[in-house]
């Protein structure tokens, strides 16, 4: 089991920064894949970034790529993405996701956090 709880969202000006932070429980939380995912009103969820065990295995969406950054510390149970550069329509509310399968925490991790919101005002 995994326990996951975003924190870190909130109103910022376009061409800002915010930084999501993702606090996992579970001693084994290392050996999980991780993914931040968003979802603007009247719209699906998509995935944002995933990151497996290395920078080598990150995956960024188009709408993203170059501005924003996924990281973990395992040491802390921490799951990170750094937004820079952020644009009105990075609006939506943010979460976190993870899973044993670097390919199914793309499409369908298990576990969810419960989101946090970023609203990028123009």
């Amino acid at each position: 089991q995994v326990q996951l709880v975003e924190s870190g969202g909130g109103l910022v000006q376009a061409g800002g920064s915010r930084r999501l932070s993702c606090a996992a429980s579970g001693r084994t939380f290392s050996r999980y894949a991780v993914g931040w995912f968003r979802q603007a009103p009247g719209k699906e969820r998509e995935c944002v970034a995933t990151y497996g065990w290395t920078t080598l295995t990150t995956y960024y969406a188009d709408a993203v790529k170059g501005r924003f950054t996924i990281s973990r510390d395992n040491a802390k149970n921490t799951v990170y993405l750094q937004m820079n550069s952020l644009k009105p329509e990075d609006t939506a509310v943010y979460y976190c996701a993870a899973d044993r399968s670097l390919t199914n925490v793309r499409s369908r991790p298990e576990y969810w956090g419960q989101g946090t919101q970023v609203t990028v005002s123009s």
